[in-house]
């Protein structure tokens, strides 16, 4: 007769390996998935870097299935980039992105400034956290403090993770609501609405590990490099390569078709270093009057090994079949 206390027990009593999707909650600090047994991501929901950084939450480490690490926290260059977050870096005369603030300047069209104006987002609560039949769900309550204390904005974030490996992936569905609780018009900009060209940055924004530099974009058009700042289409792909055993991963962003963007234009590079970004302030404010809101939603996929455009597509089409926020 087998001993009860023997269930789920490997050799001699020992834990038996974790399969698929995990999840642990650091209660006020964290949330971390697993892959069978192994760190997927952990998204950081109390952060406790400096005003200057604008404090916010973010996902790093990222890792593929495979279990190599795609993001970077705090590079040198520009200590607010923090794996993939979502970052503004105009809103009104706020800035939720940190450091300096890009400014229109008569004479030189524009200027950056370090001001007084570095806002934070802070974690209110959770209203959902949950792993059902192989999906990670959260819901997350936010408060947008401007660094002189004004409330400006409430939001509600939902998050959704599955795993695809038959596929070598897996995907991250982001959805932000936000409501102005200002009593004034707040407009919705970047750099590149204050005068710099090209610079659109703002929005849910990827910073990839130093050795993604030179690495690939791939749209529905083709492949390319830098020259594709600011162009529009319904995603974006991004492939590189791995120090040490020389592997690759790949990234693919979703545009959602009910965004007001749609289809967005998009920050990326891959020069200096590896980033992407669908910034639906690009070149064009958005203003939101006291008392109202909008929503934006994306999917990104994170794909061991390089993928080409079909296999991006494969990808793309996925998520637009799978409802991860799904009631």
């Amino acid at each position: 007769m087998a001993n009860p206390l023997d269930r789920g027990a490997g050799a001699g009593g020992a834990e038996p390996v974790a399969e698929g999707l995990g999840l642990l909650h650091e209660d006020g600090r964290s949330v971390r998935a697993t892959w069978n047994g192994n760190e997927l991501f952990r998204y950081v929901y109390t952060p406790w870097e400096p005003q200057l950084e604008s404090p916010r939450p973010y996902f790093h480490p990222l890792r593929t299935l495979g279990g190599d690490l795609v993001s970077v926290y705090r590079p040198h260059d520009h200590v607010w980039h923090k794996g993939i977050s979502f970052a503004l870096s105009n809103v009104g005369t706020e800035n939720f992105w940190g450091g300096v603030t890009c400014v229109r300047d008569e004479k030189e069209g524009y200027k950056y400034k370090q001001l007084d104006n570095n806002g934070a987002m802070r974690h209110q609560g959770l209203d959902l956290l949950a792993l059902r039949d192989g999906v990670l769900r959260f819901d997350e309550e936010l408060l947008w403090i401007t660094q002189g204390g004004e409330k400006y904005i409430t939001e509600k974030r939902r998050i959704g993770v599955t795993a695809f490996p038959e596929l070598g992936a897996w995907q991250l569905t982001f959805e932000s609501t936000m409501d102005n609780v200002s009593d004034d018009i707040i407009a919705f900009g970047s750099p590149g609405t204050n005068g710099r060209d090209n610079a659109g940055y703002s929005g849910l924004f990827w910073r990839g590990p130093r050795s993604f530099s030179h690495g690939q974009i791939v749209t529905p058009e083709g492949t390319g490099g830098d020259e594709l700042m600011g162009t529009r289409g319904p995603w974006m792909g991004f492939v590189g390569r791995h120090d040490g055993q020389g592997t690759a991963s790949t990234l693919v962003f979703r545009d959602n078709a009910d965004n007001f963007c749609h289809p967005t234009e998009w920050f990326a590079r891959t020069g200096i270093y590896a980033v992407v970004c669908p910034a639906p302030f690009f070149s064009e404010e958005y203003p939101l009057a006291s008392d109202t809101s909008f929503t934006l939603r994306y999917d990104v996929s994170i794909a061991d090994g390089p993928l080409d455009q079909e296999g991006c597509e494969t990808l793309v089409d996925k998520a637009a079949c799978v409802d991860l926020l799904a009631d």
